[in-house]
């Protein structure tokens, strides 16, 4: 395999705090790299240095493959909220634009109208600043994915999405041929995804062939061979010792060479491996909690004219672990909001257990004044060490903090003060992976209640056993049992009834020029009857069965003729916005298709 990517002896540093120094590695094609080390050890940073937007500290040499298309998904995609979607795209995107030609422009203008179908964009013609934040990243990952670069960087690409958006982007790497180079904290798509662990660890690079098991495996063989040699480096050193203490008198004569040697040994045998984590023992302990946590009766919230929560009852059990799952946009965040008491219900009763003591870890993260130090944000030196804020970085401002760690010791001000019911909102969004599984081993342990919404499958996996699923419209279904076993009957579900849609819509076409109207009518209306729809809507699923074969048609005469080569570019993008307009009706009607069905 041609290699895609050379580093050599490149550097970074902050202050008196150095990230890595004069590392190299080599990166060749077809690998899909993930890039592991703890929160403020300079993973951004080299991902930048890479992509072009920001320099080594030691100038070192960053050697592509000439020619080489590359396309960088950062970790906070910036846009003008003034721009329409499809206007910010073009405009972010205008450098890579520039440079192709006419069927390459045409291939990304198809490209981008199957993504954002793929990920549930809708028009895109809608203003960026009325997105939410898990819509804002699928626009980013459209417009990077579109351009089909030759080889992918991405800063925390699963952050802030949906876990429906996860799986797809999950499906078009691991099917795809690009080269990739990737943070993530996502477990399941890390093992899905990539081939190789990359671990940037006290300044240096280790790259271990494989999945994140063998990374553990190979990682803790690594440290143990080390610090076997570092236990005989310091056999070695006790003779030397010895031998520089005996006849101190004669020391001038003793042989240079071998003095110069132990003081090399000195520094060698001082260099035993300790792998500093974070300790939660003892933080955090749940707070005495009654019988009553949280009763929800008959619970409404509209936002805006559109339902949230539709007459949701459920009470809360003590050291319930809960997880809250569903598509962005779907009112999570607002039924956390609402059970905290931050919003009041429209109309249905709240009712909190007196002894309640809620930690609530916001998804927007901590709030904090430009000059405070971590010192001001937790006065409490010993929980900071127990934390890796060593004594050095309690002068520290926050907004000097990496993503990661803003994260925990946001996290920290919250277990500190001991509630008995944690509340969770997306608690994985920037923390590294070492960071998650003692969190996850704490919340095993947690003698309180949980709520935890996440897109995380393997956090969730490990922490919930309880699931309450937002499926839209303010509709909340309960599901007892692990994440990993309700993706497995959703998908099973999922499946027969699109196979069901697409041999309807199949067999729809085929009968169209061979039965007139009524005729047809006629040999359906006892089935309706029988499957108890009404009248209306069997109107309207015939209507949706004659209209799906259609669509399907009209899209792929859009698709060739956008892949021609031969549309001016007003042309294309006006071809792009019918198409997008042809996808987004073909997912309403089959949603709408397997609703119906659904009543059968």
């Amino acid at each position: 395999m041609p290699s895609y990517l050379q580093i050599e002896n490149i550097s970074k540093s902050y202050g008196p705090k150095v990230l890595f120094e004069n590392i190299a590695f080599n990166i060749n094609e077809g690998d899909k790299i993930a890039l592991i080390a703890p929160n403020g050890t300079g993973k951004t940073s080299l991902l930048r240095i890479l992509a072009g937007e920001d320099k080594s500290d030691s100038g070192g040499r960053i050697i592509f493959l000439k020619d080489i298309s590359i396309a960088f998904l950062e970790q906070d995609y910036s846009y003008d909220p003034t721009l329409s979607i499809s206007e910010q795209i073009h405009a972010h995107a205008a450098p890579h634009l520039q440079k192709m030609h006419e069927d390459r422009l045409a291939r990304f203008e198809v490209k981008l109208a199957e993504l954002s179908g793929t990920f549930r964009l809708g028009s895109l013609s809608r203003r960026m600043d009325s997105l939410s934040g898990g819509e804002v990243k699928r626009v980013a990952l459209c417009e990077m994915l579109a351009l089909e670069a030759e080889f992918f960087i991405m800063d925390e690409p699963t952050n802030h999405l949906d876990i429906e958006a996860i799986e797809a982007l999950e499906q078009i790497l691991g099917r795809s041929r690009c080269t990739l180079l990737m943070v993530t904290h996502d477990r399941y798509f890390l093992d899905r995804v990539c081939n190789t662990v990359m671990e940037l660890d006290r300044g240096s690079v280790y790259l271990y062939r494989g999945n994140y098991q063998n990374y553990l495996e190979k990682r803790s063989e690594r440290i143990a061979n080390y610090n076997a040699e570092t236990d005989k480096v310091r056999n070695l050193l006790r003779r030397e010792l010895e031998w520089i203490h005996a006849t101190p008198c004669a020391r001038t004569g003793k042989a240079k060479y071998r003095i110069n040697a132990f003081h090399e040994l000195s520094e060698r045998a001082s260099q035993a491996y300790v792998t500093k984590q974070i300790s939660l023992d003892g933080v955090g302990s749940a707070s005495r909690l009654g019988n009553k946590i949280i009763n929800c009766k008959s619970v409404s919230y509209y936002w805006e004219g559109q339902c949230m929560l539709d007459s949701f009852t459920y009470n809360f059990q003590r050291c319930d672990k809960i997880g809250i799952v569903g598509r962005n946009g779907v009112g999570k965040s607002t039924f956390l909001d609402l059970l905290t008491g931050a919003l009041e219900p429209q109309s249905g009763i709240i009712d909190r257990g007196e002894s309640l003591r809620i930690g609530y870890y916001h998804q927007e993260g901590i709030s904090f004044d430009p000059g405070d130090t971590v010192l001001d944000i937790c006065p409490d030196t010993r929980l900071l060490g127990r934390f890796l804020f060593p004594h050095d970085m309690l002068s520290t401002r926050i907004d000097k903090l990496s993503g990661g760690e803003k994260r925990r010791l946001y996290l920290l001000t919250i277990l500190m003060k001991e509630p008995n019911l944690l509340i969770l909102d997306e608690p994985t969004n920037d923390l590294d992976i070492v960071t998650l599984n003692i969190l996850e081993e704490f919340l095993n342990d947690y003698k309180g209640s949980l709520i935890v919404v996440s897109h995380d499958r393997h956090f969730l996996d490990r922490v919930v056993d309880h699931l309450l699923v937002f499926c839209g419209e303010g509709k909340v279904k309960d599901f007892v049992g692990k994440f990993s076993e309700y993706r497995s009957y959703i998908k099973d579900y999922e499946a027969s009834q699109k196979a069901a849609a697409k041999a309807v819509a199949q067999s729809a076409a085929q009968k169209s020029g061979a039965q007139d109207s009524s005729s047809r009518n006629q040999s359906r209306e006892p089935d309706r009857k029988e499957r108890k729809l009404s009248w209306k809507e069997s109107r309207e699923l015939e209507a949706i069965e004659a209209r799906l074969p259609q669509l399907e048609e009209s899209k792929a005469e859009l698709e060739k003729t956008m892949s021609s080569g031969l549309l001016a570019y007003d042309k294309l993008q006006e071809c792009s916005s019918r198409i997008q307009a042809v996808m987004d009706e073909i997912n309403e009607l089959e949603m709408r298709w397997m609703e119906l069905q659904e009543k059968l």
